[in-house]
């Protein structure tokens, strides 16, 4: 049975080295001392995403498209997004220190016959209504896991289909891994998922990287820019850094993991026009509420403290240009400004 498995785990690593095109990114959840936690992640995509960060304050209404009878609910919680073209939200972390990242997988079919009548779900939104309406990862995990919504989204960068799966974490370490496969949600429940990137799904993945595993990795890991090699190197890292209390050597440490997994700014493989370079990371630190911003053409990172942030009803919703942040070093929460809400692209 061992061999079976290991065999299947290197077919389908071969399957990967010849698979890819597939746009990337990568989730690392780095776990220190004294409960810090932070979920690093990094977008990599053939162009650049303008992604801005925008911090909404509790008590807002809003709908999860502009489809009547859509999802609609009134935030029960403040949060900072990170949003994709001013128009959908790719991640964030909210004031009780839950975090949702999404994330491609190319294989991924929302919906079916049997979910068409059901109350439409933005991907631009779906994000945020989980974090808004969540403390915790059960509480996400029961809300996505009634699947009372259809699933779809607008698409973009010249017609590319926001194929995602989510990776969500709590304060506590709780973690779930949220896949659609041909319109059943497939949810993946544990403590301190340490890893998630692309194809292929978080079962195969799994496999493969637990033949990586019983190889070690001390002196032997996979280099390639593709899902499975950055999934393994990111899981090796993760499990052989030292374990800190201290929220800035934390930021390094998770930061320097990041780097490792990422794919080189401008990097490109002849015949392959979708291998994708990393554009930016972000780093969720959950305990200190800081959500950490770095832009790879930008000489460093900077941050805004949730702690510092008036989420209470009927504040208003503030916003980060990050084209106008290269300059922008450490806590940036006094920069942040008054804005409109963005407009989904439903």
């Amino acid at each position: 049975m061992k061999a079976k498995l290991i065999a299947a785990a290197m077919a389908l690593v071969a399957m990967a080295g010849f698979n890819n095109t597939a746009e990337g990114c990568s989730r690392v959840l780095y776990v220190g001392n004294d409960s810090l936690r932070i979920v690093g992640r990094s977008l990599d995509w053939k162009t650049p995403i303008p992604t801005n960060l925008y911090v909404y304050p509790r008590g807002m209404h809003k709908q999860g498209n502009s489809i009547p009878g859509s999802v609609e609910w009134t935030s029960k919680y403040g949060a900072v997004y990170a949003v994709g073209y001013d128009g959908g939200v790719t991640e964030g972390m909210n004031e009780k220190g839950l975090v949702v990242n999404g994330l491609f997988c190319k294989g991924t079919i929302y919906v079916n016959d049997s979910t068409m009548n059901r109350p439409p779900m933005s991907l631009a939104m779906f994000p945020a209504w989980v974090l808004d309406l969540c403390a915790n990862t059960p509480e996400a995990v029961e809300l996505i896991g009634k699947h009372d919504f259809n699933i779809s989204g607008a698409t973009f960068d010249g017609g590319t289909v926001s194929t995602l799966h989510w990776g969500i974490t709590d304060k506590e370490g709780r973690s779930a891994i949220v896949e659609f496969d041909k319109g059943t949600i497939r949810i993946y429940q544990g403590q301190d998922i340490p890893v998630l990137t692309n194809d292929p799904t978080f079962p195969q993945m799994n496999a493969i990287n637990d033949y990586w595993v019983k190889k070690g990795g001390t002196h032997t890991l996979p280099g390639t820019v593709s899902s499975p090699d950055r999934f393994v190197r990111g899981y090796f890292f993760d499990h052989n850094v030292e374990k800190t209390a201290d929220a800035d050597l934390g930021f390094s440490i998770i930061r320097s993991i990041l780097f490792n997994v990422s794919v080189p700014y401008t990097y490109t493989v002849e015949g392959e026009g979708n291998v994708s370079s990393t554009q930016w990371r972000s780093f969720a630190n959950i305990r200190d509420l800081r959500y950490y911003f770095d832009v790879v053409t930008n000489p460093g990172a900077f941050y805004i403290d949730l702690n510092k942030c008036d989420l209470r009803p009927g504040a208003s919703v503030m916003k980060i240009d990050t084209s106008k942040s290269s300059d922008f070093v450490g806590d940036v929460t006094s920069k942040l400004f008054k804005t409109k809400p963005f407009t989904p692209m439903y």
